[in-house]
């Protein structure tokens, strides 16, 4: 238990001998500017040309009413005939258009398989719409689609890597419509924190008002607006630039981000712990099977029989110390911790006892 809870519990301590970081960010690294987003687009297309990894036709109808809608298109009438093609893969794309993006620019785009298509390997998009919640049309996409996965079998073995049904298209969307914003012609803006903080909205507030001369107001722990001031002449994309590169010191909520899938713990350097005690132990129930063969003596009418042997071990923690946790730190907390050797699943439970008692001045979000 112990060899198990070492790494993890050096990787804690590491952390806890960083001194308390004095350092200070960039505001346009912990906000966003209203308006100024990305916008995600979705469409549904056909791949081709693949190996016979495709759709089962009589499986996905709507990839062959797809490719039927698709050939008719082209002049190629072929309602009432068997297909039976699995080189079609009937697929959805999704994009994510950035902010200002002019007609003609080119964007990524992801191609995922719809019915039952075993791989996308080798196979080339046609020119599919790509729309906007609100139902117009943005980008077109277009092109071979890249798959990063790979897979290989034989009649009595097969191997596989990441996924083939998902793939990318570097380049593969252009953008046929603008989303329109005038950003320069603003009059105002506001500043939306990634993180809202009543502490931290209020030192970008006065962060800009020092630098502008009273430009900027919090109207809430998540927005501060910003309004041009003498010198800018109502250029917002002026005082966009120079705000972004404000130094402030960020506030931080102390939190203890707990894993309980993977027995991942981990805490910001804002975590304070009142003295404590703790003992850590638990009872562990070995069982061991070792069935042995009986057989009956030669020329007998006995059986062969299998008696079962079991072997049981209790381990009720007897060995187990109490520890004292003193100061208020984490270095402190790790310390104490590694005292008692716990392993990371013991943490998770020593860190919710530790909250409960009221010892522990952080809060704990359980993923």
């Amino acid at each position: 238990m112990k060899r198990l809870a070492a790494p993890f519990l050096l990787l804690m301590a590491t952390a806890g001998f960083v001194p308390h970081a004095a350092a200070q960010t960039r505001i346009k690294d912990i906000v966003d500017v209203e308006n100024v987003r990305e916008n995600q687009l979705v469409g549904y297309g056909l791949v081709v040309g693949l190996a016979g990894t495709g759709d089962r036709l009589r499986n996905t109808p709507f990839t062959e009413e797809s490719m039927q809608a698709m050939l008719e298109r082209m002049g190629v009438n072929v309602r009432g005939t068997d297909m039976k093609t699995q080189n079609v893969a009937a697929v959805s794309i999704t994009a994510t258009m950035p902010p200002f993006a002019r007609s003609g620019s080119r964007i990524d785009v992801q191609v995922a398989a719809l019915g039952d298509a075993s791989s996308l390997q080798g196979g080339t998009l046609i020119a599919s719409s790509l729309r906007a919640l609100d139902g117009e049309i943005y980008a077109v996409a277009q092109g071979n689609v890249a798959v990063s996965g790979f897979k290989g079998q034989g009649a009595a073995a097969s191997v596989s890597r990441g996924v083939t049904t998902s793939a990318r298209i570097a380049g593969g969307g252009i953008i046929e419509r603008e989303v329109p914003y005038a950003l320069a012609s603003a009059t105002s803006l506001k500043l939306a924190l990634k993180n809202p903080d009543f502490a931290t909205a209020s030192r970008i507030a006065g962060a800009i008002n020092n630098r502008f001369g009273g430009t900027a107001k919090v109207l809430d722990p998540g927005t501060v607006e910003v309004a041009p001031g003498g010198g800018f002449g109502g250029n917002v994309i002026d005082l966009v630039t120079q705000v972004g590169d404000l130094p402030i010191k960020v506030d931080q909520p102390a939190r203890v981000v707990i894993n309980e899938a993977s027995g991942t713990v981990v805490m910001n350097s804002e975590v304070k712990i009142s003295p404590v005690a703790i003992a850590q132990g638990g009872l562990t129930i070995t069982v061991t099977e070792t069935p042995q063969v009986s057989q009956p003596a030669p020329f007998s009418d006995g059986q062969t029989t299998v008696v079962p042997r079991t072997q049981v071990q209790v381990d009720d923690g007897s060995g187990a110390s109490l520890a004292m946790v003193n100061g208020a730190s984490l270095q402190s907390l790790v310390s104490g911790l590694n005292t008692l050797g716990v392993s990371p699943r013991d943490l998770i439970t020593i860190l919710q006892a530790i909250k409960t008692s009221g010892a522990l001045q952080a809060e704990i979000e359980v993923q």
